[in-house]
């Protein structure tokens, strides 16, 4: 794959901590999934990953804008809307030695940090990396104070952060870049449609049904309902949960609504109606024992036909995106497994694993969606070859490089993958576990060679 050093563009003041940062990086990228001290390769290499994590001149501010700049740089390539889903996890760091430096997760026995990143997408659902990403960590005392946080102001709740996300995230791209902001339940709340956005800047936000909304008795999902069908539609419904993947046909009905404040808002009699779109989608013949799809979704953007309505549907399937980035991060990176001892170092780490988990995201996905480019610079030459080598005994190697998708499919095999008929594509963890087993078998492949080239100079 491309080096870390190429890829991204490190700024930290010191050209030793930018090429520190980039081999960190480098060598997650080469061995996805292995401790420190195995992708590290060497105990002078980790006692320097380990001193850099340490290390109090490297902000994670600043590993985080050279993210936002690689991320960034990709959107530039691409045109039309950029669109950016947001989402927040949880990460369990959970240690004796660790629970005082650490904030309260949900359960009052785990400790970590929540992270809320911000995935641009170009409008066709390829993922390109992380605009922005919000890091916080709970003090204990606040756990179990949610009903009495209602009443607060946004500015005082752990809500602020989808508000802070998206100037952050504007900030970055040209002034005349159009974006759609996407995301779950979570952010169906007033203050966040309220927000001030220039033109171009729009939002997508799945919805919750019991909405109070201006010049109707019913509660917003009930008059979306009440409204007719506007046609059907077909989506792709990604595996999850044990249930294979399938496609749905929805019934579609769509109307435009002014959403009221809550009742709980202390501006409540202040504010004004907000007029906003909304596309409620209800799954028609399920199958059987599955639970049938019903997404309400609110808009800033035009729905006045059946095709918008379609659009904004098909970009929030894009959504799920940032959920398999932080399962990526998670369980690929094995971000949560890191036994770094301090906040201040979890948060250096994760900075540079965000890094590795988006490009790992970013091949799978290009791989689907360009299968026919060339598979250089994602995939080296050196490595394509040795994957030609393995799946091609005794053939001459091509003067092209194989496309992406065929090199993306020969590394999944390594990892697992059956490559049937019926599979469909590799997904990320395969990928993943085939990049672990081509980075020994290109070191293999290196070996072999130099000792080929001794034996032929002591010839010699």
């Amino acid at each position: 794959m491309s080096t870390a050093q190429e890829l991204f563009p490190f700024d930290l003041g010191d050209r030793r901590l930018d090429r520190r940062a980039a081999q960190i990086v480098q060598a997650a990228l080469d061995n996805p999934g292995d401790s420190i001290p195995l992708a590290a390769g060497s105990a002078a290499a980790t006692e320097a990953t380990y001193r850099f994590f340490d290390n109090t001149k490297v902000p994670p501010a600043a590993l985080d804008r050279a993210h936002q700049r690689y991320t960034a740089g990709l959107a530039d390539a691409t045109d039309g809307p950029l669109l950016i889903a947001q989402d927040t996890t949880p990460a369990d760091f959970t240690s004796p030695a660790r629970a005082r430096t650490l904030g309260q997760l949900a359960h009052a026995q785990h400790f970590g940090f929540f992270v809320h990143s911000a995935l641009a997408m170009t409008a066709d659902g390829l993922p390109l990396g992380l605009l922005h990403q919000h890091v916080w960590m709970r003090p204990p005392e606040q756990r179990g104070q949610r009903k009495g946080r209602r009443h607060k102001e946004t500015a005082d709740k752990e809500s602020q952060r989808w508000l802070d996300t998206e100037p952050a995230c504007v900030a970055a791209l040209p002034p005349a870049r159009a974006v759609v902001f996407i995301a779950d339940r979570e952010a169906d709340f007033y203050d966040y449609f309220a927000l001030p956005r220039r033109p171009g800047q729009e939002v997508l936000v799945r919805a919750k049904l019991r909405r109070r909304v201006a010049a109707s008795k019913e509660l917003l999902g009930v008059a979306v309902q009440q409204g007719p069908v506007r046609g059907r539609l077909t989506i792709a419904v990604p595996r999850k949960d044990g249930q294979p993947g399938r496609r749905a046909t929805l019934a579609v009905r769509y109307g435009t609504f002014a959403l009221l404040p809550p009742s709980t808002h202390p501006r409540r009699k202040q504010l004004q109606p907000l007029p906003l779109q909304a596309v409620l989608v209800e799954e028609v013949d399920p199958p059987p024992g599955v639970q049938p799809l019903r997404w309400l979704l609110l808009t800033t953007l035009p729905v006045a036909s059946l095709e918008e309505a379609a659009r904004v549907v098909r970009w929030y399937t894009y959504r799920w995106r940032i959920e398999r980035y932080h399962f990526v991060l998670k369980s690929g990176c094995r971000l949560e497994e890191l036994q770094l001892e301090t906040a201040a170092r979890l948060r250096r780490a994760l900075a540079l694993y965000a890094l590795v988990a988006a490009r790992l995201l970013h091949l799978t996905y290009r791989a689907r969606q360009e299968p026919e480019v060339a598979c250089e610079p994602s995939v080296s030459r050196e490595e394509w070859e040795v994957l030609w080598r393995r799946f091609n005994p005794g053939e001459p190697l091509p003067a092209e490089p194989p496309s992406l998708r065929q090199a993306v499919r020969w590394i999944a095999r390594l990892g697992g993958f059956l490559d049937r008929k019926g599979d469909g594509e590799p997904g990320a963890k395969v990928l993943w576990r085939g990049l672990r087993k081509l980075r020994d078998m290109v070191t293999g492949f290196r070996l072999a060679k130099n000792a080929a080239h001794g034996v032929q100079r002591s010839d010699e």
